[in-house]
């Protein structure tokens, strides 16, 4: 068999395989354009911010116990700074406009109301700031080479996340 023989039938095989996924696709198209779109996605939206700052928070939480371990275990603490970092990256994306939903002197659900502060949107280039530099921070924990360093970025990561709370989060009262 020459070798256009070869490269023919493989670009038989790739032009038929595409074909047989785009017509997969464009026949599932129609069903998923008939789904509802009228669905609360705030609701989710809502909750998703509150499942990933629960992750951060987590991976906060291992930052800080690794920072103050008597022997540093740098690689397991980057590991978590660099998660924290890409978690920190994408957080601001999730406060869609109507998402704003703060209701002061009512009872909430902890699981789908918000706690985030109307000022997150009034002062969103700054709210959006904010979690940049901590993602900045966090990404310069995940590349301490010194226990000292990790340490340090630890404590001025925890300060961004404090100060960032104070603004934008309302208390949960019980």
């Amino acid at each position: 068999m020459t070798r256009f023989n070869v490269w023919s039938r493989r670009w038989i095989a790739v032009g038929t395989g595409g074909a047989l996924l785009a017509a997969g696709a464009l026949g599932l198209g129609p069903a998923a354009l008939g789904q509802d779109q009228s669905a609360d996605t705030t609701k989710d939206l809502i909750f998703a911010r509150k499942v990933l700052m629960d992750s951060i928070s987590d991976n906060m939480d291992e930052l800080e116990a690794i920072a103050g371990a008597a022997k540093v275990d740098l690689d397991h603490g980057r590991s978590h700074a660099d998660i924290v970092s890409v978690m920190l990256m994408a957080f601001p994306h999730l406060f869609a406009p109507n998402s704003n939903q703060w209701k002061p002197n009512v009872e909430l659900d902890a699981g789908t109301d918000t706690f985030a502060a109307p000022e997150i949107w009034t002062q969103y280039a700054d709210f959006y700031k904010r979690s940049a530099d901590a993602s900045k921070l966090a990404y310069d924990v995940s590349r301490a080479q010194k226990a000292e360093d990790f340490k340090g970025s630890v404590a001025k990561l925890r300060i961004a996340c404090d100060s960032c709370h104070g603004l934008y989060l309302k208390p949960q009262t019980p």
